[in-house]
């Protein structure tokens, strides 16, 4: 997920300060994605270094504000209004998929002697199902069930992901799960067709 073309985004709409800038993310994600207060001043520094960003202090010299008082807020640049328009005009890519956990973890277990992979499978579904449901939960509840504001919307779109995502992994180790059942129905047929070997032949080796 791209944090920094998603906050060039938000400063779209005027100056805000880090704090601000985090509030309006989460509550347009509904905190599925938090961000930490750090990330986000330092993802700011980022975007001033490359011109995408300008600093508008609040609460000037002039005032009788103390600096720690005064906030600094950010807009955004004509160069960084120009990246946002590019970045959804700009499909995801696909072709280096970001790191699946899940995926890793699997692949790498099913390479271990010793490891019990069914059983891995089984506790990752139990905790997919779990989330799926409070997914479905907090879509029939609250702000998503009926989103009029576009905040709303947008908290209800990514619940429609989470969701997608959620069931797409049940399906998934579903089928893994199938896969090395059939991988071991076949090593059984593969040890039972291999030909005996007669105790003088094993002598002669």
């Amino acid at each position: 997920m791209s944090i920094r073309q998603a906050m060039l985004a938000i400063l779209e709409r005027g100056p805000m300060y880090g704090y601000q800038l985090r509030a309006e993310f989460e509550q347009r994600t509904g905190e599925t994605w938090p961000l930490n207060i750090g990330q986000v001043y330092t993802t700011l520094t980022r975007l001033e270094r490359d011109g995408l960003v300008e600093v508008v202090e609040l609460g000037g010299a002039d005032t009788h504000q103390s600096a720690t008082e005064r906030h600094v807020s950010y807009r955004a640049t004509e160069a960084g209004r120009s990246e946002v328009s590019e970045w959804f005009a700009t499909p995801v890519p696909r072709s280096q998929p970001p790191r699946d956990e899940l995926a890793i973890k699997l692949a790498i277990a099913v390479t271990l002697p010793g490891v019990d992979v069914g059983t891995i499978i089984q506790r990752q579904r139990s905790a997919t199902m779990a989330a799926l449901q409070d997914y479905t939960r907090l879509k029939r509840t609250g702000r998503a069930a009926a989103p009029d504001a576009p905040e709303d919307l947008a908290w209800s779109l990514v619940l429609d992901s989470l969701v997608f995502d959620a069931e797409a992994e049940v399906r998934w180790l579903d089928h893994c799960e199938a896969r090395l059942r059939r991988a071991a129905l076949e090593r059984d047929d593969v040890r039972r067709d291999a030909p005996a070997v007669s105790t003088t032949e094993e002598a002669k080796r």
